[in-house]
């Protein structure tokens, strides 16, 4: 697994382009990812309750409609103050201003940001989009299809009429923050407020290594290198190339630590303050049966697939180049081990990794040798 990281040149990066500030609009995209994957979010179960049982119907269908942007993984769309040519806009200090920031983005980059997990867009590279390239056109339909027909239409239209849909999804997120998201912001600020002027104190005061320390163990700064590197299970590069760095606090992000690193964009990191709370420790004989089951590398690359999304057999085959009694086997023991859940849908059975139980391993496993 060495070398997975994404890292960031910061070669002539001056330290007032370093910028910690919280944003309404990515932490209701982290609300749509909380309520579409409560599983990621243990320590949000009351919340998500909460928040579900008023949920409008009409409201609830329309999440539905359009939760590739944050159920998978995060779109960058919301995060759109980094696309700005500049590389120095800021994101707005309320949703209404951030939503501005999202209609100034060109129809291209909203097009790309909207169907990158979807399509495997070229990412951290220069390149045309879909709307201008019609082979990537081709493929983004195709791969949508393998997401069901849901995202086929929403793909289609959004190729067709980008203003539309853009119009659409600005009309859906004023909603949710009428509905649920203003009543959860006006709490939550006052924690990233306090968490960003901490972090902005620590960049003033002990520079920049202390203050991406203070963010995660996950990021290191290398002066001499002039690099920032996140250690994360994906690959990825980017520059600050003359704009600047944004740091962006969430409340409701835990255990997700993102990093945005579109071609072209303001490199952020997006960085969950708080800890979550805790469930019940499973025996010593179950943990070890989880320890032993993840420590297989290629168990570890099919986690890596099945924590985003669920997989039928056949797909994992295909995308990790494996014949389907060898995947079969692995699966057996991560789900001998509780380690994945298992639900049929039609004719397809689909696996998908029990986040929950994966992300409290490693409090189980101290209280299993201290007990």
């Amino acid at each position: 697994m060495g070398g997975m990281s994404v890292r960031i040149d910061i070669a002539g990066l001056r330290p007032e382009r370093v910028a910690v500030v919280p944003s309404p609009l990515a932490e209701l995209g982290m609300a749509l990812h909380a309520l579409s994957e409560p599983g990621h979010h243990p320590g949000l179960q009351a919340w998500v309750t909460g928040v579900t049982a008023r949920l409008d119907p009409h409201l609830a269908d329309r999440m539905c409609e359009a939760d590739f942007l944050w159920r998978t993984t995060f779109s960058d769309l919301f995060l759109p103050y980094a696309g700005i040519p500049g590389g120095s806009a800021l994101p707005g200090g309320d949703l209404a201003g951030e939503l501005d920031l999202l209609d100034k983005l060109s129809d291209e980059q909203f097009v790309d940001a909207a169907l990158e997990f979807t399509c495997a867009l070229p990412y951290s590279v220069p390149g045309p989009g879909p709307l201008t390239d019609a082979a990537l056109r081709r493929r983004a339909l195709e791969l949508a299809a393998a997401r069901g027909p849901q995202q086929v239409r929403f793909s289609e239209r959004l190729l067709a009429d980008p203003p539309r849909i853009r119009t659409w999804l600005r009309q859906f997120l004023q909603d949710c923050d009428e509905a649920f998201f203003a009543e959860t912001w006006s709490r939550l600020r006052h924690q990233l407020a306090a968490d960003a002027r901490h972090k902005t104190e620590l960049l003033r005061r002990r520079g920049l290594a202390e203050a991406l320390a203070a963010v995660s163990t996950a990021v290191t700064l290398d002066e001499s290198a002039e690099r920032v590197t996140v250690d994360k299970l994906g690959e990825g590069r980017t520059a600050t190339a003359g704009g600047g760095l944004l740091l962006v606090p969430t409340s409701l992000g835990w255990p997700h630590l993102m990093v945005l690193h579109r071609y072209g964009w303001q490199p952020v990191l997006h960085y969950p303050v708080g800890s979550p709370e805790l469930a019940a420790p499973p025996s010593v004989e179950q943990l070890t049966l989880r320890m032993a089951a993840l420590s297989h590398p290629v168990r570890m690359r099919l986690c890596r697939s099945l924590a985003r999304t669920a997989f039928t057999t056949g797909e994992l085959t295909q995308a990790h180049g494996m014949t389907a009694p060898e995947i079969s086997r692995h699966l057996g023991v991560l789900k001998k081990a509780g380690l994945i859940i298992t639900r049929r849908r039609g004719r397809y059975v689909y696996h998908q990794l029990d986040v929950a139980v994966v992300a409290r391993l490693g409090s189980d496993f101290l209280e299993g040798i201290l007990r």
